[in-house]
C-alpha cells in the first residue's frame, strides 16, 4: 500500500487552518510558498538530515588544485582520493584542514599525491582545494558525500515538493503554520503553541532520520600501558 501524502494545495490549507486562518486569495498562496522556501533554508542549519546526503565524484586534473562542487552543496561530510578503476580502485581518506592551516603551507603548488583538502563554503558556491597539487603520475578522482540543499517551490501552487520525504511532512506543515502565524497579527496568540508543535514534530522526524549503524565503545585501560 502506497504512502498517501497530500498535495501542496492541501498542505497549504492545513497550515492556514492550524494557524486559525483561511486561505482565500492568490496572495495567501504566494506568502505560503515564500514561507516554505525560507523554512527549507532554515532546515539546512538544523544539522544532518540523512535525506539530503548525496554522493558524487570530481575528476582531478594534474596541476589543478581548486574545484567547484554542485551549486546546491551545503558542505562535505566525507571525502576520499580515489585511484584505480573497477575492482582495483582504492579510496584514501583526505584530511580536512582549516583556512589557517592551508594558508601556512609554504608552497601551495608543490605537486604530489594529494593528502589534504580545504573546503570553502562561499555565498554562491562551495569549492574544494587540494594539497599537494595533483601530480601526473596516476589518475585521481575525488569521491565525496555531500549535504545538498532542500529544493523549494520555484513555481506556483501546482508545483511539487519532491525533495522532502513523507516522514518530514508533519514537520513541514507545523513549521509552515508557525511561519504564517508570525506574519498575521490577528493570530499572534497562537505563535508560541505553533512554535512548540513545530519543534516537537521536527525533533520526531530528525530522530527517525538517523544513522542506525552499530557503534562499539572500547574502554581505555591505562594499566595496559604500565
Amino acid at each position: 500500500m502506497a504512502v498517501v501524502v497530500p498535495d501542496m494545495p492541501e498542505l497549504f490549507e492545513e497550515a492556514f487552518e492550524r494557524a486559525g486562518l483561511e486561505m482565500r486569495s492568490g496572495y495567501d498562496l504566494k506568502t505560503a510558498r515564500r514561507s516554505l522556501n525560507i523554512m527549507t533554508l532554515e532546515w539546512a542549519n538544523r544539522g544532518l538530515n540523512l535525506f539530503t546526503i548525496e554522493s558524487g565524484t570530481v575528476p582531478i586534473l594534474a596541476g589543478q588544485v581548486t574545484y567547484t562542487l554542485p551549486v546546491d552543496t551545503i558542505d562535505l561530510i566525507e571525502h576520499q582520493l580515489r585511484t584505480g578503476t573497477g575492482v582495483y580502485q582504492v579510496d584514501t581518506a583526505l584530511e580536512r584542514i582549516s583556512v589557517s592551516t592551508y594558508a601556512q603551507q609554504t608552497n601551495k603548488l608543490i605537486t604530489g599525491r594529494p593528502t589534504q583538502i580545504f573546503v570553502q563554503r562561499l555565498a554562491t558556491s562551495t569549492t574544494v582545494t587540494l594539497w599537494p597539487a595533483p601530480d601526473s603520475g596516476q589518475t585521481y578522482t575525488l569521491f565525496y558525500y555531500r549535504l545538498k540543499g532542500i529544493d523549494g517551490l520555484a513555481g506556483g501552487i501546482g508545483s511539487t515538493l519532491t525533495s522532502i520525504p513523507p516522514r518530514f511532512v508533519p514537520a513541514l506543515v507545523s513549521g509552515l503554520a508557525y511561519y504564517i502565524a508570525m506574519k498575521k497579527p490577528a493570530v499572534s496568540d497562537r505563535v508560541p503553541a505553533l512554535k512548540q508543535e513545530y519543534e516537537e514534530q521536527f525533533a520526531l522526524a530528525a530522530s527517525e532520520d538517523r544513522d542506525r549503524s552499530s557503534v562499539m565503545f572500547v574502554p581505555f585501560n591505562t594499566m595496559m600501558l604500565g
